[in-house]
């Protein structure tokens, strides 16, 4: 199953449709190369100041943050036309470097960090670059999304997500965002069963698929004797009689007791 969740995450990254980089407004930090045609002398490679600007030889300071790498250039080529230093000059300008938007991918990720944002991104483009999600990563993640000053925190079940087609639910990033994987809940299983130890809980498990994950009951072990220790709502530990189609929780101990007889 799991293998199939990474089979479709890595189809939409391919067939997602991305902005292109020439859609990119240029930020603080960014750093951009700049040519100009027949005027080697005039190339520049540099970095967005935190006042959004830039200093061009023979115009000085430009405000690029904001624009587009096509509006930037175009204004550079206006100002050295209306300084009459160029007639007509033909400027091409490259991001090199996208610093200045930002999402941060943590958790349970290959490859956990901050990821700039070149193009329109979704969430499964943030999770492809971080080179997606560990075995022990939860199915449910926490978009951290900033919107007009505010935090939101946007709660997104993955498998409906890549398995389900629920494509809605693949939200759009911007800078400052943070992708949040949790580690995966987990389940106890010990006493009369072939593979005691902690599991993965999915969802809406039961009883009887915790034993099989914990390789059924032994010879000596009881259906009749199962139980599950939990916490109760007061925070104490509680237990449980256990029929097979009870549910299993978070953090639950499911112990098969000896059989008497």
């Amino acid at each position: 199953m799991r293998a199939i969740f990474y089979a479709v995450l890595l189809l939409l990254t391919v067939f997602s449709l991305p902005v292109t980089a020439m859609d990119y407004r240029l930020g603080s930090g960014d750093i951009v190369h700049i040519t100009v045609y027949d005027h080697p002398e005039l190339l520049l490679e540099t970095r967005v100041d935190e006042q959004g600007k830039i200093s061009f030889p023979l115009i000085g300071g430009v405000t690029v943050a904001g624009h587009t790498a096509s509006t930037a250039q175009r204004l550079i080529a206006e100002a050295l036309e209306s300084g009459g230093f160029i007639k007509k000059p033909q400027v091409n300008l490259i991001v090199k470097e996208y610093r200045s938007k930002q999402v941060a991918v943590l958790g349970q990720v290959n490859k956990p960090g901050k990821y700039p944002l070149d193009t329109t991104s979704t969430v499964s483009d943030l999770l492809a670059q971080a080179g997606g999600v560990t075995l022990d990563g939860a199915d449910d993640l926490t978009l951290i999304h900033n919107q007009d000053g505010k935090s939101q925190r946007i709660k997104i079940d993955t498998k409906s997500l890549f398995q389900d087609g629920q494509f809605d639910l693949n939200h759009q990033v911007t800078d400052g965002d943070v992708i949040f994987v949790p580690r995966a809940a987990v389940f106890y299983i010990y006493g009369e069963v072939q593979k005691p130890g902690a599991f993965r809980l999915e969802k809406n498990m039961n009883v009887m698929q915790a034993l099989s994950l914990g390789g059924g009951i032994t010879l000596r072990g009881t259906q009749k004797g199962i139980q599950i220790r939990r916490q109760g709502a007061d925070g104490q530990p509680v237990k449980v009689k256990a029929a097979l189609t009870d549910p299993v929780l978070e953090n639950d101990v499911v112990y098969v007791k000896e059989s008497l007889f």
